[in-house]
């Protein structure tokens, strides 16, 4: 016997326990020559005595103590096993690993976590931020299950599900509430600027935005933190460019928003492996996030 069998640890542990082979072999449904035959493989697997006669009961050894002790444990984790195998059947239990961008971390995927857990209570979720490029690869190398992504992608080894068109937004101090309902880029130009760093995919959208509108924009500073750009636009500094989604914060309602002429997608995807099915706790998570459409 080559390797350790649970079968034979838990008849060791029923023959101590009933102090009799005889009544072991009853209450485990097997013969009498079966269960000596099972605690003979045991003995013969460790060459030592596991179990001591003392007139008509059997009593474990010391070494039978240490054993039984220790498969009380195995039996423990193996029932533990089972029962998450079957939580993973029934479509309870699961782990999720996400990744997205820091705009999408921090004000809509909170939203989809909350919408999971209720559904997924028992889950696990991973979540990591990570550039478009580097959500890709991730996906793509199966260090996460699926990623939130800016669009377009064109890579034929991810299964590509449209999620949202987030319009984005200008932001302005609080003294320029007479500046008309729409803006358009040369009027936004003429404000000094707080724009994202420009090596994100977002940035590179809200620059060629500029540009095909005959601006070429000129930050007076270039950071990712959109809670600080907010508190600083506020403070009269300069203006920004943020997705919708941003301004729904305490932070913002002090600024002027206004919707810019012409309008400005964010278009989010949900990327997966093409090879890889979305099932159980992972199709959950795509639902919570294909949810937040209804927002």
């Amino acid at each position: 016997m080559r390797n350790l069998n649970l079968d034979h640890l838990q008849t060791l542990t029923k023959v101590v326990e009933l102090g009799s082979f005889s009544a072991a072999a009853r209450a485990l449904n097997l013969t009498q020559p079966a269960i000596s035959l099972q605690i003979r493989e045991l003995e013969q697997r460790f060459a030592i005595k596991l179990v001591e006669r003392m007139g008509r009961r059997a009593y474990a050894s010391p070494a039978g103590r240490d054993l039984i002790e220790r498969a009380v444990r195995l039996k423990r984790e193996v029932d533990e096993a089972i029962a998450a195998m079957r939580r993973h059947r029934e479509g309870r239990l699961g782990r999720v690993r996400v990744s997205a961008n820091d705009i999408f971390c921090s004000y809509l995927l909170p939203r989809a976590i909350q919408a999971f857990r209720k559904r997924q209570p028992e889950a696990e979720v991973l979540v990591g931020i990570a550039s478009t490029t580097n959500a890709i690869n991730q996906v793509l190398d199966n260090q996460v299950d699926l990623s939130v992504i800016t669009l377009p992608v064109a890579d034929r080894s991810l299964a590509v599900t449209p999620l949202l068109d987030e319009p984005l937004v200008a932001i302005l101090p609080p003294g320029e509430r007479g500046v008309r309902r729409r803006i358009g880029a040369a009027e936004l130009a003429r404000h000094k600027l707080i724009l994202d760093l420009p090596t994100a995919k977002y940035a590179r959208l809200v620059r060629s935005w500029f540009e095909a509108n005959g601006v070429e924009p000129k930050p007076i500073m270039e950071t990712s933190a959109f809670e600080s750009t907010k508190r600083l636009v506020a403070a009269g500094l300069a203006a920004s460019i943020l997705p919708r989604v941003a301004t729904e914060t305490a932070a913002a309602r002090s600024l002027v928003i206004r919707r810019l002429e012409p309008d400005l997608l964010w278009q989010l995807a949900i990327v997966t492996r093409r090879d890889k099915p979305v099932t159980g706790a992972v199709a959950e998570m795509r639902d919570a996030l294909l949810a937040l459409r209804r927002r």
